[in-house]
């Protein structure tokens, strides 16, 4: 097991428990295997898209909730679409609640591109556990119930109450998942105060954490002109007008990938315009006609805007430059989920003193024997703009230190030692989170 790279003070946290001094090797390496094992089983089941195995994973996760005393609760406000939800009562109910999320679904793998089958969840010699969503992020899945086992084992009972949520559908933008069940009154009804979703890894020591996300657009931008013979020049053909908005669109996304660049901003701050694909030419039996210039050209682009930028400013600039009527031009901007709260603010989550919430955090992090990064936005887009939208502060944070980042690649892996740690790393956050109570409340218990 290769651990020498790995934060000491963490290994000293993760190493200090009865359990792994004791001197029956045997019995101390089958309780360590045990919460890795879950791990593998639950990689196991494939919920990539497009045929996700929902009822599988569900299955699973209501078993382990169970066994260990949680109740549980299936929700489906789209069919075959679950969202399972776990629930461990506080002493005192009234309490905001503290929602920790998790998506099932994961992305595609092509198992010829990996040195393991994707579904296998193997585990090498130096302990790295490969499987689709290892990272992103059934590893939070399971460290969240972990982590409440071993709470449960010391007695612990918290104050407010802890929900865990299994949505569907994240990777596929989350509009019959987590858009749905935060819309719910059953979400309404839990009372929820603060969430916890998914992060990234970070190859350093310190762990990210990420206050907001950029915000998806789909941009399609279709361009008409009078078909001609491939050996006239003209005015205002369609694929002549739609290269002019390339080019306008390629000045544009090189401005803000400079300032990346150039160490002015991070990739996260700026917006992100990439060309994913384009659709033009007349098909012929073997290939496209050469001597006709087609009448119709389109192209589509991905747009991650984040929760700092004007999206009004960005769609003046989509009339005015990149899909001019006057240059016989029509678009749609298809939003993939909220932009702005539900008092029209940037979708964003204090990090700082005055979000006691985020202090709470950041303490419970710091007893685990951790170090918090720099608070980020997230390049992509997660489940928890949904959460912001309705005010409620969110962060995300997956407890991978000393990892590469792997989501949506091939060979997805994470390290045993590395998962274990994160459970330790979860049960100082659960504790804290579900404990920490505010002033005004205090002086009324």
């Amino acid at each position: 097991m290769a651990v020498n790279h790995l934060n000491s003070i963490f290994l000293l946290a993760l190493f200090a428990s009865p359990l792994l001094f004791s001197t029956a090797a045997e019995p101390q390496e089958v309780e360590m295997d045990a919460p890795i094992w879950r791990f593998q089983q639950y990689l196991k089941i494939n919920t990539a898209h497009p045929d996700p195995d929902y009822a599988g994973a569900v299955s699973f996760l209501k078993d382990q909730a169970q066994a260990i005393s949680l109740q549980t609760r299936i929700l489906e406000f789209v069919p075959n679409k679950p969202v399972l939800l776990l629930t461990w009562l506080g002493s005192d109910p009234s309490l905001p609640s503290v929602l920790f999320n998790s998506h099932m679904d994961s992305v595609p793998a092509e198992p010829s591109k990996w040195i393991h089958p994707p579904f296998s969840a193997f585990r090498d010699s130096n302990g790295k556990i490969f499987g689709r969503g290892a990272q992103d992020d059934k590893c939070i899945a399971i460290q969240y119930i972990e982590a409440i086992r071993n709470l449960k084992d010391k007695s612990f009972v918290p104050l407010r109450t802890i929900h865990v949520s299994y949505v569907p559908d994240e990777e596929i933008g989350g509009l019959d998942g987590a858009a749905k069940f935060v819309g719910s009154k059953e979400f309404k009804e839990l009372n929820v105060g603060f969430v916890l979703d998914e992060g990234q890894a970070s190859v350093t020591d310190e762990f990210r954490v990420f206050y907001a996300d950029r915000s998806p657009w789909g941009l399609v931008i279709k361009a008409n002109g009078a078909p001609g013979h491939g050996s006239r020049m003209y005015d205002n053909g369609a694929l002549e007008n739609l290269m002019k908005s390339m080019e306008a669109i390629s000045k544009f996304r090189e401005s803000q990938f400079d300032k990346v660049k150039a160490g002015m901003a991070a990739n996260s701050e700026v917006i992100s315009v990439n060309p994913v694909y384009m659709k033009a030419g007349i098909p012929s039996p073997t290939d496209f006609v050469m001597n006709v210039q087609p009448s119709e050209a389109e192209a589509g682009f991905d747009i991650r805007m984040p929760p700092t930028a004007d999206p009004d400013l960005m769609k003046k600039r989509i009339v005015e430059e990149w899909a001019p009527a006057i240059r016989n031009m029509t678009y749609q901007i298809i939003e993939k989920g909220p932009i702005r709260d539900y008092k029209g603010r940037p979708l964003m989550t204090t990090t700082d003193d005055s979000n006691l919430w985020w202090s709470a955090f950041n303490q419970a992090v710091a007893a685990a024997g951790g170090k918090l990064a720099k608070p980020e936005i997230l390049p992509s887009t997660t489940d928890a703009r949904f959460i912001r939208q309705l005010g409620i502060p969110a962060l995300g944070f997956s407890p991978m230190i000393n990892t590469p980042i792997l989501l949506h690649d091939h060979n997805e892996f994470l390290e045993d030692i590395v998962f274990l740690m994160g459970i330790k790393v979860y049960e100082s956050i659960i504790s804290s989170l579900s404990s920490f109570v505010e002033e005004s409340q205090r002086n009324m218990i």
